[in-house]
């Protein structure tokens, strides 16, 4: 009897390590996966403003995360005149471009549009002091 209740018991262990490896590998094609849902155009715009004792910086990462090419995009920082304006030519999917603003930029918000009709606005994040780490 007691052959019979180790035998199921190794059985049980054997069945529920399957379960768990399954539930793994379907958690981890779910999150890989999701380029096969992305849209054919789609950018991503991420600024940052990271304000120092005695200065701050800022930049502005536009990111293709669509499936298609992206062309004539065009990057406005708000400010007055043409120089508050970059342009980039195209932008391959997966590809990135991390950009400076022009020095009289108010760093309040950035609108980037492109030919393909896309257009988003995003304000200027701040990024987590943490005490300790140079600039906090």
């Amino acid at each position: 009897m007691s052959q019979v209740t180790s035998f199921l018991r190794g059985r049980k262990i054997v069945f529920t390590g399957i379960g768990v490896a399954i539930v793994i590998i379907v958690a981890m094609f779910l999150f890989s996966a999701s380029p096969f849902f992305a849209k054919n155009y789609a950018i991503d715009v991420d600024p940052i403003k990271d304000s120092q004792n005695l200065f701050s910086t800022a930049r502005v990462t536009v990111s293709n995360v669509g499936k298609l090419p992206l062309t004539n995009i065009v990057v406005n920082y708000g400010g007055a005149g043409n120089h508050a304006i970059e342009k980039i030519a195209s932008l391959s999917p997966g590809d990135k471009v991390l950009l400076s603003p022009p020095e009289d930029s108010p760093l309040k918000s950035v609108t980037v549009t492109t030919d393909q009709g896309l257009s988003i606005t995003k304000g200027y994040r701040t990024p987590l002091k943490i005490p300790g780490m140079m600039g906090s």
